[in-house]
């Protein structure tokens, strides 16, 4: 077993540091961390506001260690749960060695791209690389015109235009991050790619299952607990999980008739957990309404959406 002192040890010059990766909802900054790291340590969907606690993706090179803090996508809140994401978000930022702006390159700047070029800009010390992502869903004549109206925003220290999904400049924008960090020591050890426990990510697994699965305003009323998770042989994990919804009407959606819906976000969610945990997952899922929890500061306090502890 390697000792404390050789797993932090590192070559002269080593760089490292907190990168923040910023952006509205649905830009694809979990698909980008996830890839760099490796493995899934955050959610994806297609349903915009998917992430909702600021997390790390963990990249240790031999000559770096790159800390990704992917946040929750910058909005206008509509109720208690989306302040504490934009709170998350932002908090990410005072901290950071390094911010990289993902936007959406199939499409001209919005508001809400401006609101975090703004943002970022109280922070003038701070080094801003442009990723402009989902260059796989427009031509070269249209990504072009796109990419002019998003260099006008700001001074970037660097712009690359990249698909997060295919892989297309993936290492460009990895090669400019590492010019930009500092150098310094290894924050942690090589083989952890997260800070999240596993049963937060198991959590966020269900959920994920939940938003695949589930339509309209469903899944940005779930929230998913797990209540046990217990290790009960070397090759079998038992976990039991509560999916909480709003309203009677969604817990029935969730539910599905003669239990269908319930049963294939299990047998999905399972699936990932199983590939998490590298062996068989018994899970048992329950479906439980929890009125305006959304709205409601201890609910979200319960639920683990709390400030207290999160960092870079």
């Amino acid at each position: 077993m390697e000792d404390i002192d050789s797993i932090f040890q590192v070559p002269p010059g080593h760089r490292s540091g907190f990168v923040a990766v910023m952006g509205k909802p649905n830009v694809g900054k979990s698909t980008l961390v996830n890839a760099y790291v490796g493995q899934k340590v955050a959610i994806i969907s297609e349903k915009p506001q998917t992430t909702r606690r600021r997390l790390l993706g963990i990249l240790t090179l031999p000559e770096a260690q790159i800390i990704f803090v992917d946040t929750p996508g910058i909005h206008t809140p509509q109720h208690k749960l989306g302040e504490y994401m934009v709170a998350a978000a932002t908090g990410a930022i005072p901290d950071a060695d390094l911010a990289v702006l993902m936007v959406d390159i199939s499409s001209q700047p919005t508001p809400e791209d401006k609101q975090i070029v703004e943002l970022l800009g109280r922070y003038p010390q701070l080094p801003v690389i442009l990723a402009m992502n989902k260059l796989d869903m427009v031509t070269p004549e249209e990504a072009e015109r796109a990419a002019q109206d998003y260099l006008s925003l700001r001074d970037f220290a660097e712009a690359v235009m990249l698909s997060a999904t295919r892989g297309d400049n993936r290492a460009q924008l990895l090669e400019h991050i590492l010019v930009h960090l500092p150098e310094g020591p290894r924050y942690y050890p090589p083989d952890q790619v997260t800070d999240q426990p596993e049963r937060v990510i198991a959590a966020e697994l269900v959920r994920e299952q939940v938003l695949r699965f589930t339509f309209q305003e469903v899944p940005h009323s779930v929230a998913v607990m797990v209540e046990e998770f217990r290790e009960r042989r070397a090759d079998l994990t038992y976990i039991e999980a509560t999916i909480y919804v709003e309203k009677d009407s969604q817990k029935g959606i969730i539910i599905g008739q003669g239990g269908r819906v319930l049963k294939k976000i299990g047998q999905a969610a399972r699936g990932e957990l199983e590939n998490l945990l590298g062996h068989k997952v018994y899970l048992d899922l329950w479906v439980k309404v929890r009125k305006k929890w959304r709205h409601d500061e201890r609910s979200l306090q319960e639920l683990g959406y709390s400030l207290q502890g999160e960092r870079p």
